[in-house]
C-alpha cells in the first residue's frame, strides 16, 4: 500500500511566499525583561573589572564596596533622609514645571495670539540651559530651597510644553471640523478631542522631563546645600570617599530608570488603542 502525501502548494511567479517563512518587518517580538538587559551587562563589566583589577579601586570602587557602603548609610539612616529631601525637591519641580508647561501648551497651541506671546519665549529658555540660569536665581532667589525647585522646574517646563504643544498642533483638522459641525462647546471640545490628541505628545514629553528634574537635582543640590543626595555625594568628595560618590551615582540612575518605566508604563495604559512599530 502506498502512503500518499500531501501535495506540495503550487508557487507562481509573484505570488507571496507561505506566512511561516515569511520574515516580520521592524523589531520583532518583545524580549521578557529586555529593558533590564542592558543595566545588567554594566553590572557584570564592572563586576569583571574590578574582580580582574583592570579597574582601580581608587577610581572606581568595586560594587561590592559600593553595596557595603550602601548597606551602612541605611543603617546610619542618612540614605533615607537624603533621599527624602532630594525626591521632594524633584517632585514639586515637577509637577510645578508639568502644570506650567500644559498650561502655556495649551494657550499656545489653540490661539495664534498665545503663540505670538507665549512660542517666542519658550523657544528662547529652550536654547538656554536651565543650569546656566543658576547663578542668576541665586542672586533672586539666594540658594534655599526656592533656587532648587525653580531650576528644576525650569528644567522640566521646556521638553513638557514642546511636545505637547507638537501634540496639539498635529491633531487631525477633521476632528476640529466634526467638533464645529456638532457645535460643541469649548468645554467639551477641550475635553473629548484636544486633550486625547495631545496626550501622545504629552506623555513622551514627560519621558524628558522626569529624566531633566533629576538632571537638574544633581547640580542643584551640590550648591551650598545642607541636605540631599547631591549634598551627600560634594561631602564624599571632599573626604575622598569614592564609594559613596558612587552610591549617589547609582541611587540617581536607578530613579532616573524608574521614573522613566512609570511614565512608559502609563503611556502604554493609556495609549492601548494605538497599534505601533513596538506593539
Amino acid at each position: 500500500m502506498s502512503v500518499l502525501t500531501p501535495a506540495k502548494p503550487e508557487t507562481r511567479p509573484g505570488m507571496p511566499e507561505p506566512a511561516r517563512r515569511r520574515r516580520r518587518l521592524g523589531p520583532g517580538r518583545p524580549i521578557p525583561f529586555g529593558a533590564a538587559i542592558g543595566p545588567l551587562l554594566l553590572l557584570a563589566l564592572w563586576t569583571v573589572g574590578s574582580a580582574t583589577g583592570w579597574i582601580d579601586s581608587r577610581t572606581l570602587s568595586a560594587p561590592w564596596t559600593v553595596v557595603t557602603t550602601a548597606g551602612d548609610l541605611i543603617a546610619d539612616g542618612r540614605l533615607q533622609d537624603n533621599l527624602a529631601v532630594s525626591a521632594r525637591r524633584a517632585a514639586l519641580g515637577l509637577v510645578i514645571g508639568t502644570v506650567i508647561g500644559v498650561v502655556l501648551a495649551v494657550v499656545s497651541g489653540l490661539s495664534r495670539w498665545g503663540e505670538a506671546v507665549v512660542d517666542g519665549p519658550v523657544q528662547i529658555k529652550r536654547g538656554i540651559p536651565a543650569l546656566a540660569l543658576v547663578p542668576l536665581l541665586i542672586l533672586w532667589l539666594g540658594i534655599g530651597e526656592q533656587m532648587k525647585v525653580t531650576t528644576i522646574t525650569l528644567g522640566v517646563l521646556v521638553p513638557v510644553y514642546i511636545h505637547t504643544h507638537n501634540g496639539l498642533r498635529g491633531i487631525d483638522s477633521r476632528y476640529v471640523e466634526l467638533g464645529e459641525s456638532l457645535r460643541l462647546r469649548p468645554s467639551v471640545f477641550l475635553r473629548r478631542i484636544v486633550l486625547p490628541g495631545a496626550l501622545p505628545g504629552f506623555l513622551l514629553g514627560m519621558r524628558f522631563a522626569v529624566v531633566a528634574a533629576w538632571l537638574a537635582l544633581v547640580v542643584v543640590e551640590q550648591i551650598n546645600s545642607t541636605s540631599g543626595i547631591g549634598y551627600m555625594m560634594d561631602l564624599a568628595r571632599e573626604y575622598g570617599q569614592t564609594d559613596v560618590i558612587i552610591v549617589g551615582l547609582v541611587l540617581y540612575g536607578i530613579l532616573g530608570l524608574l521614573s522613566d518605566g512609570a511614565v512608559r508604563l502609563v503611556q502604554r495604559r493609556a495609549l492601548s488603542w494605538r497599534r505601533t512599530l513596538a506593539d
